[in-house]
């Protein structure tokens, strides 16, 4: 279930939800897509400004990118695949290839100046997956349970 505002934001710029399933027809019919990762709504507040700040970057791009919102039940198995580690996240494409993802909220011109970045590049694999910084440490006794 998606947060109302979300919900609210889907419905009035007609922006569509994907799946597992459909996730690469519906991004292979698009020159450039942005599949938008909201997370738990109710532990991160970052995934409504997204969901409000979406929109408002299709306008200033002028609808270069087609957006969709993944659905939740498929968030994890599409976050493996894309390889980010926060949400709320922007992943981008180019007819279904992967261009780079956008975690969490940033400045306006921030979001400006990757969009414009990514859409530029060649696609690549997605990067390796890296823990979250507060999950990762340098430190060994932190993993010796592990062995």
């Amino acid at each position: 279930m998606f947060s109302p505002i979300l919900t609210m934001m889907r419905e009035r710029h007609r922006i569509p939800v994907v799946e597992e399933a459909n996730i690469d027809a519906f991004a292979e019919a698009h020159d450039f897509t942005a599949l938008f990762f909201p997370g738990d709504w109710l532990r991160l507040a970052e995934s409504n400004d997204v969901a409000v700040i979406l929109p408002e970057l299709v306008q200033a791009t002028q609808g270069v990118f087609k957006p969709a919102v993944v659905s939740r039940e498929s968030e994890r198995k599409l976050q493996s695949r894309y390889r980010f580690n926060a949400f709320p996240a922007l992943v981008f494409l180019r007819n279904g290839e992967y261009l780079g993802a956008i975690k969490r909220v940033l400045d306006w011109e921030d979001y400006l100046t990757e969009i414009a970045g990514m859409l530029t590049r060649e696609p690549s694999a997605p990067p390796p997956f890296e823990l979250p910084e507060p999950c990762a440490t340098n430190d060994r006794r932190d993993h010796d349970h592990f062995h």
